[in-house]
């Protein structure tokens, strides 16, 4: 069995005195796909803000890769190799999908503004190393038919698959994915839940995801934990978590959004 790639240890999230996430606790192996479930409200969104070091934790202790990090910040999490997407889509619509691509890289430049603004020997390079990377993430997520298609003109799909590339193209090795499939027809989710299949697969990354289908949980991932206000009523296999009556208590027996 791996090893775990992630530690959740006794993690609390508080807003104006409201617990988000309470004392939670758990692990997450090395190439696994672990599945966040759990009710409208449930913690699962903040969780990944924690991960990712958007909200700084009350409580507890996060291991990343053997390091141990009571506060990590959006920068030091994405430099560690912890990429993430949103609810949302966080795209720049009147930008191409080749630049959307390379703003994921950002945070990873390491030539200055003047060394870009003059063409540098050293700017040229690591510019053309991107591009690189990107043309790969484009052949990987079959998006490059589309690669000078302004995003704003993609359909839906199309968009959330960017995101999706967006966030592999800096090659995390922990990848967090914020529903990556709502909004989605049947068709739709059917594609992305191969993509991710095929990151997880063929690019050896672990990925954490929130998902309301059971269907698409049940078929694609090795590993559940179920939240329900903030606490974690289940964590299993999933024919182990859908066998736990606390989870069917608080989520698979009741309806959802």
């Amino acid at each position: 069995m791996s090893q775990a790639i992630l530690q959740v240890r006794d993690i609390s999230l508080s807003f104006k005195g409201v617990k988000a996430i309470n004392a939670l606790s758990f692990d997450v192996r090395r190439g696994e796909i672990c599945a966040l479930i759990g009710p409208n409200g449930a913690g699962k969104s903040s969780l990944l803000n924690v991960l990712n070091g958007v909200y700084r934790f009350d409580a507890g202790e996060i291991v990343f890769d053997q390091q141990h990090f009571q506060r990590i910040d959006p920068l030091g999490a994405a430099r560690r190799g912890i990429g993430r997407t949103f609810q949302n889509n966080a795209l720049f619509k009147k930008m191409s999908v080749l630049d959307n691509l390379l703003t994921g890289l950002s945070r990873h430049m390491r030539t200055t503004f003047i060394e870009q603004a003059l063409h540098l020997p050293r700017a040229r390079r690591e510019a053309e190393a991107f591009r690189a990377r990107a043309q790969g993430i484009l052949e990987f997520l079959d998006l490059q038919a589309h690669r000078e298609v302004l995003v704003g003109n993609l359909s839906y799909g199309l968009q959330k698959r960017v995101e999706l590339g967006r966030a592999l193209i800096a090659g995390p090795s922990l990848l967090l994915l914020d529903e990556p499939m709502a909004g989605m027809n049947a068709d739709e989710k059917r594609e992305m839940a191969r993509f991710v299949a095929d990151v997880n697969r063929d690019l050896g990354t672990t990925v954490v995801l929130i998902e309301h289908d059971m269907g698409v949980v049940m078929g694609l991932s090795d590993h559940v934990v179920v939240l329900d206000y903030g606490r974690k009523v289940g964590d299993g296999t999933p024919a182990e978590v859908q066998a736990n009556p606390d989870v069917i208590a608080a989520y698979l027996g009741v309806a959802h959004g």
